[in-house]
This record gives structure tokens, sequence and C-alpha cells, in this order.
């Protein structure tokens, strides 16, 4: 059995060593040759992931056709505004019947369409077998071995049970949910309460105003992702909730830092300096877009939008959403 991993971010190359680590036979596909070159001379992807050694057996290469030949499921761990023009470039590589792992989070630009109708339209023709992976996860934890649990929604039954099989270890478990629209809805949103939760903390607003961002968050969550078709249950699984909380509370969340920063008096074009990508920013333009489409009330997300878009201030931000008008929970 080999997987062909497609994207060596932290995220990517963490999934791929996993795997490796767990006696599969997995390619990871690196887009530039010097990284490929680094990896092979050091051990480790030193751009991403530069605190862990690689599997011996992880085999990265910059060839797409290399790394996809005969590949028995395909993890797409691209970022989400660039899955479309990724996955044009490689559909000559892919089978027909793909088996499909999404391990990207975001929702894209321009057509508000989640990942798996970009997959779907991407790959036309190719009938893949498709299911999204998300969940509270955090790369460097992962990588070094914590307890780690995530939620894999999926249709297919039978791709289910192989994707619990393939990452299963000690420090690994897996639980299914046919519900892969609300999966992937949880991880794109999470993103977007994470940088709230981070402006929140950087205003020092306390753990009052962060629980309470958190809990409204999920009900944002819910709310489009209903609209979406997603079960509302899944909001409140590893995915939803899960995700949510990570983000909104661990410093190693790149969408909390953001938010921090943004608290703490900086501009985003002197946030985004940062090389690894924060998909939060992204998202909340998308999703913003999105709610409006749908007629969806999301207004912890329009507050964000606001400050990453228009410049309001983040004080001036949180007091409005403090002073909106009175109603039921």
């Amino acid at each position: 059995m080999k997987i062909a991993v497609i994207g060596a971010g932290a995220w990517g190359t963490t999934l791929a060593n996993t795997l490796a680590k767990n006696n599969h036979n997995v390619s990871l596909w690196v887009r530039e040759q010097e990284l490929v070159d680094e990896i092979k001379k050091t051990g480790r992807n030193t751009v991403f992931l530069p605190d862990f050694e690689l599997s011996e057996k992880l085999i990265c290469d910059s060839d797409p056709e290399k790394v996809m030949k005969d590949a028995d499921y395909f993890i797409l761990v691209v970022p989400s505004q660039f899955m479309r023009s990724a996955l044009s470039d490689l559909k000559q590589f892919f089978p027909q019947n793909p088996a499909i792992i999404c391990a990207s989070k975001g929702i894209e630009l321009n057509t508000g369409a989640p990942m798996s109708q970009v997959i779907f339209e991407a790959l036309e023709g190719l009938n893949p077998r498709y299911g999204h992976i998300s969940g509270p996860t955090f790369a460097y934890e992962l990588s070094a071995e914590m307890p780690t649990s995530l939620a894999f929604g999926c249709e297919d039954e039978k791709l289910g049970k192989e994707v619990q099989e393939i990452f299963a270890c000690d420090y690994v478990r897996v639980y299914t949910n046919p519900d892969f629209r609300g999966v992937e809805i949880g991880g794109a949103i999470k993103n977007i309460m994470a940088i709230a939760a981070g402006i929140a903390d950087g205003l020092k607003f306390g753990h009052n105003a962060r629980a309470a961002l958190i809990t409204r968050g999920i009900a944002e969550m819910s709310r489009l992702g209903v609209a979406m078709g997603a079960n509302p249950a899944t909001f409140m699984g590893l995915s939803g909730l899960g995700d949510l909380v990570l983000t909104c509370t661990g410093d190693l969340s790149r969408n909390r830092q953001v938010g921090l920063k943004l608290g703490q008096g900086l501009k985003l074009s002197e946030i985004l300096k940062m090389r690894m990508v924060a998909e939060g920013v992204k998202t909340t333009e998308s999703v913003h877009a999105l709610a409006q489409k749908l007629g969806v009330e999301m207004p912890i997300t329009e507050q964000v939008y606001q400050i990453l878009y228009k410049d309001k201030n983040p004080a001036t931000a949180v007091r409005d959403l403090m002073g909106r008008d009175l109603k039921p929970e």
C-alpha cells in the first residue's frame, strides 16, 4: 500500500511522517527542489518542521508523478486558496476513483466553495472517493507523538474504516463521521474564531471574554454549517468544538497569534510577514461573503472581517459586539 501526501508544510510533513513511522509506504510531494535537497541532507524539514527528525522511510520528491504513481491514497494538504490550481496541475497523475483524504481547512475565495466542492470540480471525471480529516491537532504535538484524536468525515464507510486503520497507533485515534460537510466547515470556521479569541486576549479582556467567544463561535459555525447541509451535531465533536477550543486557547495556533498581535496594536501587513500560512485570514474574507450570500447571521465573523479588511479598531469591534440588540440564547 502506498500513500501520497501532497503538500509539505508543517501539517503535511507531520501527517506524512506519522504514517511513515507507522510502517506505511509514504511519499511526500515537496514543491521546491531546494527543500527536497535540504530534507535529504539534514533529515528534517528545516523550513516548516525544524524540530523533528523525519523517518528514514519517508520519501520526499519534487516530481509529482513519482510521488503519486501507484498510490492507493492521496492526502491533500495544500493551502485552501491554492487547492484548485494545484489539482489542475496534478490531475493528470491521479487514477480513476482515487481515494482522497483532504486535510486542508478553508473556504475558497470568490466561489465560497468548501474543499469538497473544489476537489470534486477540479477532479471532474475521475469520480474520487472523498473524505475530510480534521480535529484538535497541532503539528508540533503530533510530531512529538503526544496523544491526538481526529475526525474523518466520509460517506464511504469502507474508506472511513481504511483511514482509521492506516492512522491508528498508540498515540493517534481516528473517529469516523458520515457528515464530511460538517467536518470541513468546522475546520474552516474555527480559524476565524481563533483570530477573534486572540484579539480578545491581546486586548487583555480575560477568560470570560474568551469563553464567550468560543461558545458563540460554535453557534456561528453551526448556523453556517446547517445552511450548507451539515448535521448540527457534528459541531459538538472533535472537528467542531474540539478544534475550536484548541485553536482559541493554544499558543501554537497561528490564527490565534495573528489575533493576539492585532489586539496588541500591530497591523495585518506587519503580522503576515511570517512564512507559515494563517488560513483564517483568507477564510474570514470568504466566509464573510458566503454568510451574506446565504443570509446567515455571523456577528463575530463580521467584526473580524472589519478588523482585517476595513482597519477597524479591535477594541471598537468588541464594544460593537457587546452592544448588539439583546436576544435569547
